[in-house]
């Protein structure tokens, strides 16, 4: 039994491999718009946005809306470490070979240091729920994008000089203090980080890596949620109290579930920096409140706790987004403009995105799926089935 299952999911790796491996040399050929490319890797990223937002927001029962800053966090991670590397490897154009050294590395960074902030993050959450844990994440999110954005190099001497005062040239503070001064003027402030040499982010991440880190993030939330794990996170969030009285400790998987979702959006957010086709430049306002909005957006779409509704949620939004933007260039829509000058497309769009969801939370309000699996009836057929072969076998 061992064995055969062993050998399934060898067999897995090696589909997900090698569709990987195909799309990183075959999509190029069979799509020419670099534009389309970019929506179908920016489309997985989201994904893997979404299944890791998932795990606090749906299995977890706590409602995170700061998933953007892990995001962020994962985004600049990637990118200054890649940066770094693609210089001391002698610069050049992004290759596939090199690739197998700088995105493993840049990702890896990535995840580690969102997982450390989402351990930070997650330790309110022991005393806080619902709005509270809600504004905790959302001010997280605000104050990583804000510290970025208005970094200056005039404020970083300010606070050096205001150190040295209190720990003298020599003080303590010193060492930590030079650190963050040379990290936080380097990250371009509201323009953007662009590279040590302002040459820009080498885009090292194409299908390869972006197809083949979505599957594995997917296959990690849907192995989490039908483990012990999971329905431990699914106990505690119907109830608390009940849960703790029959040995599930709130503390660990609490804090656990925001570890898990931080690093799931760390690289996400490392794969957008480096995403081929992509733009070379990581910029602080790409990950504000909108970001967290569309990720909680996926999710509830899909179906809070679902993991393949997250898939079809994440897939969902990136794809109708874009498909509003460019009915903004048809003819009939710029006609109406004309006719109407006052007509702002893009509050529209925003109207008729909202009016969407508001008719699917009337309609639908568990979302498409609710907390059901797309091969969740398939599961059961086959699990009612072995138990009535055992039972004729028993017989």
């Amino acid at each position: 039994m061992q064995r055969s299952s062993a050998i399934r999911n060898l067999a897995v790796v090696a589909a997900i491999f090698a569709v990987a491996v195909g799309l990183d040399f075959g999509l190029p050929l069979a799509i020419g718009d670099s534009s389309i490319r970019q929506l179908i890797m920016m489309a997985l990223c989201n994904v893997l946005v979404a299944v890791s937002l998932n795990i606090i927001n749906g299995m977890a029962g706590q409602f995170s809306i700061g998933h953007a800053g892990f995001i962020g966090i994962g985004a600049y991670g990637s990118a200054i470490v890649a940066s770094n590397l693609h210089e001391h490897f002698g610069g050049g154009d992004p290759t596939f070979a090199t690739s197998f050294l700088v995105v493993p590395l840049s990702i890896a960074t990535s995840a580690i240091i969102a997982a450390f902030f989402g351990l930070i993050v997650g330790l309110p959450s022991l005393r806080l729920r619902g709005d509270y844990l809600a504004i905790v994440t959302l001010g997280f999110a605000e104050i990583f994008r804000l510290v970025i954005a208005t970094a200056q190099i005039g404020d970083a001497q300010t606070i050096g000089q205001a150190c040295s005062l209190v720990g003298g040239e020599h003080g303590i503070f010193q060492p930590a203090l030079h650190c963050f001064s040379t990290i936080i003027t380097s990250l371009g402030g509201q323009n953007g980080y662009a590279g040590p040499d302002n040459a820009g982010v080498p885009l090292y991440a194409g299908p390869f890596w972006i197809f083949g880190l979505c599957a594995i993030g997917c296959i990690a939330a849907w192995r989490i949620k039908f483990s012990g794990w999971g329905r431990a996170l699914r106990a505690l969030r119907e109830d608390e109290i009940a849960a703790a009285a029959v040995g599930v400790d709130p503390t660990r998987y609490k804090v656990t579930s925001f570890v898990l979702a931080a690093t799931g959006g760390g690289i996400a957010g490392g794969l957008m920096a480096l995403m081929r086709d992509g733009t070379p430049i990581v910029q602080p306002e790409s990950f504000g409140f909108q970001t967290s909005f569309d990720a909680i957006t996926m999710v509830i779409l899909g179906g809070s706790g679902s993991v393949s509704g997250s898939v079809i949620g994440a897939l969902l939004v990136t794809f109708t987004v874009k498909a509003i933007e460019l009915a903004q260039g048809t003819a009939a829509v710029q006609s109406l403009k004309m006719a109407w000058p006052a007509l702002d497309l893009n509050a529209l769009r925003m109207m008729i995105y909202g009016a969407v969801l508001v008719a699917m939370m009337i309609w639908r309000p568990e979302g498409l799926l609710g907390e059901r699996e797309l091969f969740g009836a398939t599961s059961i057929k086959r699990k009612r089935g072995t138990k009535a072969i055992s039972s004729k076998a028993l017989r």
